[in-house]
This record gives structure tokens, C-alpha cells and sequence, in this order.
């Protein structure tokens, strides 16, 4: 069973201005799949409309085989209901809000009880290896502590998925190298299935199960990454790859 299921998903901005267009995908439990391509190829877009943060105007969007968007049919499932943490690109954490708080805030949203939340924060402080900062304000932190407390709170819900829009690039090169590491062990200790957004092909090739390598809105490729490394599908993948 596929856990999420793009069916010739689009998102039209204006009558002749696709920023998707036909993208179709079939994403596995548990599996690490990257979206990789160039700045306006339509990754994020993806990434939203599988939030449900924007709404796709043509195909189908499933997760467990369940619509959660399709315009045809009138059907749109809000992102609060959806199952889904999300980590963007700033760490967007709360700065008048301790770590503990930062992870906890999306639980108290849900009306989650004290105790359940208490337990449910100090669980995932110890995955992220924060369970000694739970006190601590964000200005406290260095960046990539700032990137941990936004992981922790995404994975504090249990999502069934968890999507990451370019998470590393406020990084500088040593700590996103081993950030990379991190990420990847934790999702494979939680068995949780992950959605990454990412302009950077080594990013891309060294943590994913899957790639899926995407161009002025559409998919050029879809396969593992030493596939890709080994035969790129066209000449626009071998010319990114060359390139980067």
C-alpha cells in the first residue's frame, strides 16, 4: 500500500502558468524520498499541497488511500487534520518560549491532556538528544539546537508523515553535514516515512530512499539515488547532476 498517492496532481496559478503539472507518484511506508531541483521547479508546491497548505487545482491527493484533496470531487482536507508535522526552512520557533514549550505548543493546540503532553515532550527531547535543554529559550541555542527543537516539534504529534522544506540550508557545511546523519537516523529508528524538499543533489542523494528529480513542474526522474547517479532518465538530469 502506497502511504501517499500523487495522482496527475497540478497547481495552475494562472490560465498558462503551471507551477505543477501531471505529477504523479507513489510514495511507500517508511521510505525517505527527496524532491530535488532547481529554485522555481515546483518541489515546494508539492511539498504544500501534500500539507494541504495550498490547494492543487487538478488530480488526486491520497495519504493511506484515504482523498484527502481532489477538486473534482469538491474534497479538501484541512492540514490539522491531515497527520502530517511539518519542518520549514526557517526554524520558525518561538523565541519568548522555552525548548519544552516550543515542543509542546502544537499538542496543547489539539487539546492533548498535561500529562499525555508532558510524556509525549520529554520522549521526543531524548530522539532529537535535547532532553538536557528542555529550559533553555531559543536565543539560548546554537542554529542547529533551533533546527532540533523545529524537528521535535514536528515529530511531537506522531505524524504519520513528515514533510522538511530545505530544513538544513541556514546550516553552515560541518553542522548540515552531520544534521544529514541525524535526520536519517532518526527516521529510520521511527520508521516514519519522510517528505524532503532539497536544491542540493548530495543532500538529496546521501539520505534519501528515493529521489524524485523535478523540473519546471514536472518530474524528470523518479529512482533510487545511485540509479539516478548511474543513468540519468534525459538530458536535463544529467546536465543538473554534471552541473551541481
Amino acid at each position: 500500500m502506497s502511504q501517499v498517492e500523487f495522482q496527475n496532481v497540478g497547481k495552475l496559478y494562472t490560465q498558462n502558468v503551471w507551477a505543477v503539472e501531471n505529477f504523479s507518484l507513489h510514495i511507500p511506508n517508511g521510505q525517505f524520498v527527496s524532491f530535488l531541483g532547481p529554485s522555481g521547479c515546483g518541489k515546494t508546491t508539492t511539498l504544500r499541497m501534500l500539507a494541504g497548505l495550498e490547494k492543487n487545482t487538478h488530480g488526486q491527493i491520497k495519504i493511506n488511500d484515504v482523498t484527502v484533496s481532489d477538486p473534482a470531487q469538491k474534497k479538501f482536507t484541512p492540514p490539522e487534520k491531515r497527520k502530517i508535522g511539518m519542518v520549514f526552512q526557517s526554524y520558525a520557533v518561538w523565541p519568548h518560549m522555552t525548548v519544552f514549550e516550543n515542543i509542546a505548543y502544537p499538542l496543547k493546540i489539539q487539546k492533548v491532556e498535561k500529562e499525555d503532553i508532558q510524556k509525549a515532550v520529554i520522549e521526543i527531547l531524548k530522539v532529537v538528544e535535547m532532553d538536557g535543554l528542555a529550559d533553555r529559550k531559543p536565543h539560548q541555542l546554537s542554529g542547529g539546537q533551533q533546527q532540533r527543537v523545529a524537528l521535535a516539534r514536528g515529530l511531537a504529534m506522531k505524524p504519520q508523515i513528515l514533510l522538511m522544506d530545505e530544513p538544513l540550508s541556514n546550516l553552515d557545511a560541518k553542522l548540515r553535514e552531520k544534521m544529514r546523519r541525524d535526520i536519517r537516523e532518526i527516521q529510520k529508528q521511527l520508521k516514519l516515512t519522510m517528505v524532503y524538499v532539497t536544491h542540493d543533489q548530495k543532500e538529496a542523494f546521501q539520505m534519501s530512499d528515493l529521489v524524485v528529480v523535478m523540473n519546471k513542474g514536472q518530474i524528470m526522474q523518479v529512482s533510487s539515488p545511485e540509479q539516478i547517479q548511474k543513468s540519468p532518465a534525459n538530458d536535463f538530469v544529467k546536465n543538473f547532476i554534471d552541473h551541481e
